[in-house]
């Protein structure tokens, strides 16, 4: 079957036996709240200061959009001071089912929901948004199909205006050959999030890219099983690209954000105290088993900060 890579995508993924109604992102490729619960305490840092700044509301939100088998919000809510535990209402959304031996307090959602005074964390949400790939050729962009079932690819008709109007502004193609992913769907997404907040914070984590560094050719990866696999829409591997946050930022903006931060996850998570810094020598002679703590927590936090790994995450973070 010959389709856009939008419904592809969609179909792929989230349709009838689609692979995220099936499989849990932590099965396929490693995530920052895998790779150590460090990243669910900034998370919580952030949420505690955001809580003093909104005058302590009760509830105060937090919703884990994407929430894959809900570790996140388990993380945090466990973490959390009695005062503010008692107070806070946790929504993980996901389409997939809820997990088994999640903690009753954590909501468990397939839509985000509406009037959310908080925080919004969607941590690699928006680069599984399904988008359209279009080509440039002498003719002008043309959307490419891909056949569902061996991944193969040709050219079709031109894109619609809107889709027209966001390359130009966002991704312009000047060469023919050159390729761009039209984020116009994560930029809808994105703005749906911003609107829903009654007040509070919305931070989206991705791996990005900004208008005047876009890839040539684009980023469409797949992922099965913690291996790179060609991007087949057949249902049986994690399709992604990277996200043009920048785009979001202003989608965001239109929906009523007052305030954006454009930012890297190395650059947030340093400014909240995760530096992966080595503990000294001399704790081995003294504290043996706090050394050896203290060594895998810097070996965690590093692995979070890696410009060259999850450190070099886009953070979008933006205040309704």
């Amino acid at each position: 079957m010959w389709l856009t890579w939008r419904a592809a995508m969609e179909r792929a993924l989230y349709g009838e036996s689609g692979f995220y109604l099936r499989e849990r992102p932590s099965g396929h490729f490693r995530t920052s709240v895998g790779a150590s619960p460090v990243f669910a305490g900034a998370v919580l840092t952030m949420l505690l200061r955001l809580d003093g700044a909104l005058g302590r509301p009760d509830p105060l939100d937090l919703v884990d959009i994407g929430a894959g088998d809900g570790a996140l919000s388990a993380h945090v809510l466990a973490a959390a001071p009695p005062e503010l535990r008692a107070r806070l209402r946790v929504t993980a959304v996901d389409l997939s089912s809820r997990p088994a031996g999640l903690p009753e307090a954590i909501r468990w959602s397939h839509t985000i929901p509406q009037g959310i005074t908080g925080m919004v964390i969607a941590n690699e949400w928006l680069d599984n948004v399904p988008f359209d790939v279009v080509e440039q050729t002498a003719a002008g962009p043309r959307l490419v199909l891909v056949h569902t079932g061996t991944g193969e690819e040709r050219l079709g008709d031109p894109p619609g205006e809107d889709d027209l109007a966001w390359l130009e502004q966002w991704w312009p193609l000047r060469r023919v050959g050159q390729r761009a992913e039209v984020g116009r769907s994560r930029c809808a997404a994105w703005a749906a999030v911003i609107a829903r907040l009654a007040g509070g914070q919305a931070i989206a984590v991705d791996y990005a890219h900004p208008v005047d560094n876009r890839p040539p050719r684009g980023t469409l990866t797949g992922y099965r099983d913690g291996s790179v696999v060609a991007p087949i829409p057949d249902g049986t591997c994690d399709i992604t690209a990277h996200v043009a946050l920048d785009a979001c930022a202003e989608a965001g903006r239109q929906a009523g954000a007052i305030s954006t931060t454009l930012s890297t996850q190395r650059d947030i998570l340093r400014t909240l105290g995760v530096t992966g810094t080595r503990p000294a020598l001399d704790l081995a002679r003294t504290d043996p088993s706090g050394y050896l703590r203290a060594l895998a927590r810097a070996s965690q936090e590093a692995e979070l900060i890696d410009p060259a790994g999850l450190g070099g995450f886009g953070w979008l973070s933006q205040i309704r």
